[in-house]
């Protein structure tokens, strides 16, 4: 019987990610921790109690993000938007609007503001859709490298685009839950109640879902082009 010789297994190589931190990324990480220390101040200062717990919140996520970061490597400009998502994070519970300016709830800060009255948008549903319209992309950027690590190249698809918008959703329920988590903690918050919580997911669902559509044109358009 004549032996037969089976063809060799092609192993795809992937080099691991290049792990020295950029002159780019080093900005990166200055405005982070200057808006860090700033919001801490401020909360300190005021003496709000319930921003305290978002400054180590968010300090927990920056380091979360920076570990994911050095796997995956995402693009400087998302690591900029995120900068931007936590600048207006803080702002938003820290800063005072003018008392003319038309606001929602008890407290007269920027979270509360009416970017479009009478109660049609509210600058912290702004910054929900922005943030995990952002997250959207960042669930993207992980899920083509983990593929990458496997040697298979992919773009977007309805239903890979469908699992980050999934995973941005996911993310901001967590952030909900927190919020929760902050009134059972502290008794005077500035969280909102059910229909607040609400909103935000619409917003959060409005964000990942613009997202999602916008990395599937863009992808569409390159492949056409």
């Amino acid at each position: 019987m004549a032996s037969r010789t089976l063809p060799k297994r092609r192993h795809t190589i992937v080099e691991p990610p290049h792990q020295k931190i950029t002159s780019a990324e080093m900005w990166v990480l200055a405005a982070n921790g200057l808006y860090l220390l700033a919001g801490l101040i401020a909360s300190l200062r005021f003496d709000n109690h319930e921003f305290l717990l978002y400054v180590a919140v968010v300090f927990i996520l920056l380091i979360l993000v920076g570990a994911l970061h050095l796997q995956v490597r995402f693009h400087v400009s998302l690591l900029w938007g995120l900068t931007l998502w936590g600048v207006a994070h803080m702002a938003g519970g820290l800063l005072p609007v003018p008392d003319s300016w038309p606001t929602a709830g008890s407290g007269n800060v920027l979270y509360n503001w009416w970017v479009i009255p009478p109660e049609r948008l509210k600058f912290d549903q702004v910054v929900h859709a922005y943030g995990f319209g952002l997250t959207t992309i960042a669930c993207w950027q992980s899920l083509r490298h983990a593929f990458a690590n496997r040697g298979v190249a992919v773009t977007p698809t309805v239903g890979l685009i469908t699992l980050c918008v999934a995973g941005a959703m996911g993310f901001g329920a967590t952030n909900e839950v927190i919020e929760f988590a902050a009134t059972r903690l502290i008794p005077d918050t500035n969280v909102g109640g059910y229909e607040n919580t609400g909103w935000d997911l619409v917003a959060n669902a409005v964000g990942a879902t613009t997202a999602g559509g916008l990395l599937l044109g863009f992808s569409t358009k390159h492949a056409a082009s």
